[in-house]
């Protein structure tokens, strides 16, 4: 039996008050008898801790002097030149995917869901790397990995067999990838990830960059099968940055289909802001969620491991100023990406809905500085208390010795 009493919280920044937490749970009071690790919140905001689920641990430089960037625009010539640089990093995958992986979780991410890159430049090098990161952290955070096919599936003969030998040894999702321009066969790509989500029982997450009409053509594809197969709550669309930028009918068709087959939506926040509205997903009941992306790789010099930075982001690059709607940024980040994760998870009731600290609620919490919620968004404070599974992780940004066998901050 694990038991907390955190002291002088405010839930979603209300009134102060004391929660109990009970062998990984929320509960109304402790048993009589039962002695707690009291954790002072010394007047902090209490928030359920963050979900990341869109990162890629396989390519990451956190910790790493700063490059130059080298890539060139369009996603094959990105995968080039990540293929070009990946190994001769200063440390390999597998303990920078581990470094960053610990300080996303000092931050506040007890959460994630990771892409391993399986091709047959690096074969399952990579998977195996993000394997080991979520192995050594496996006490501090849940971890999903994502059998991803960043250089497509069909252009490279080989790329197959690896993705299902990735799903074989325990890949916890199957990826797909831009169906159209990338192997230039929607039917053959799509018949494939599906197939091998099938066939191992796995959710899918579908990588769309591809713009307006083509990314809703590759987009009613997947709906089709969605259908077809009865795989409601099984698919997660990641980026698709275009998908609003039809026309008004196409975005309200898109958004009632994702709500009637419960297909998620996974954003990183794009500069470019021409997907589906977050307010309308949300009242819809669509399932969405935030990630960080790539962590100062070699495709982009952005990414802090901090998923309140990312919140930030994806406040301002909507433009949203009132708080209702920069709180509902980080539920989108925490409650709303761990529903993402989860099918079964409660998810936000639409805008104004702040779940996840309510009494049976799993105890995945973030203590954090602040005013207030908005505050917290805007200040982005250090004073930050992470719990996961009714345990203390992480404390003033550092992980907690003895919580898992990460490599330090």
């Amino acid at each position: 039996m694990t038991a907390l009493l955190i002291t002088d919280v405010r839930p979603w920044g209300r009134s102060a008050t004391d929660v109990a937490v009970l062998d990984g749970r929320i509960v109304a009071a402790l048993p009589e008898g039962v002695e707690p690790q009291v954790v002072p919140g010394r007047g902090r905001l209490l928030l359920p801790s963050f979900s990341d689920v869109h990162v890629h641990l396989d390519s990451t430089r956190i910790g790493l002097p700063f490059r130059e960037h080298t890539g060139s625009p369009g996603i094959w010539p990105m995968v080039m030149n990540d293929r070009a640089n990946w190994r001769s990093a200063e440390l390999p995958v597998a303990e920078r995917a581990e470094l960053t992986l610990g300080r996303m979780i000092a931050r506040g991410a007890t959460r994630v869901r990771s892409y391993a890159q399986i091709d047959v430049d690096a074969g399952l090098e990579r998977f195996d790397a993000v394997r080991r990161a979520k192995e050594a952290h496996a006490d501090r955070c849940d971890v999903a990995v994502i059998a991803f096919p960043q250089a497509g599936l069909l252009r490279e003969e080989g790329t197959v067999p690896l993705l299902e030998e990735a799903l074989r040894q325990g890949a916890d999702v199957m990826g797909g990838i831009d169906p159209c321009t990338l192997d230039r066969d929607p039917k053959g790509h799509l018949d494939v990830v599906f197939d091998l989500a099938e066939r191992y029982q796995v959710p899918i997450d579908i990588h769309l960059h591809e713009p307006g009409h083509l990314g809703v053509f590759s987009t009613d594809l997947v709906i089709e099968r969605v259908r077809a197969l009865g795989m409601q709550g099984q698919v997660t669309m990641s980026h698709a940055y275009d998908l609003g930028s039809v026309d008004e009918a196409t975005t309200r068709r898109l958004v009632e289909t994702f709500a009637e087959l419960d297909i998620a939506m996974a954003t990183v926040a794009p500069a470019r802001q021409q997907g589906l509205p977050l307010t309308a997903l949300a009242e819809a009941g669509v399932r969405v969620g935030l990630g960080e992306d790539g962590q100062r790789d070699y495709w982009s010099p952005y990414g802090n491991a901090d998923m309140l930075e990312r919140t930030w982001q994806l406040a301002f690059t909507h433009g949203f100023r009132a708080d209702e709607l920069i709180e509902h940024c980080v539920a989108i980040a925490t409650v709303g990406g761990a529903a993402v994760l989860d099918a079964t998870a409660p998810r936000l009731g639409g805008v104004a809905d702040r779940p996840g600290l309510e009494v049976g609620d799993p105890a995945e919490l973030l203590l954090v500085d602040g005013e207030t919620v908005t505050s917290a968004v805007m200040d982005r404070g250090t004073d930050r208390t992470v719990i996961h599974a009714g345990r203390v992780v992480a404390d003033g940004l550092a992980l907690v010795p003895g919580a898992g066998q990460g490599l330090p901050d």
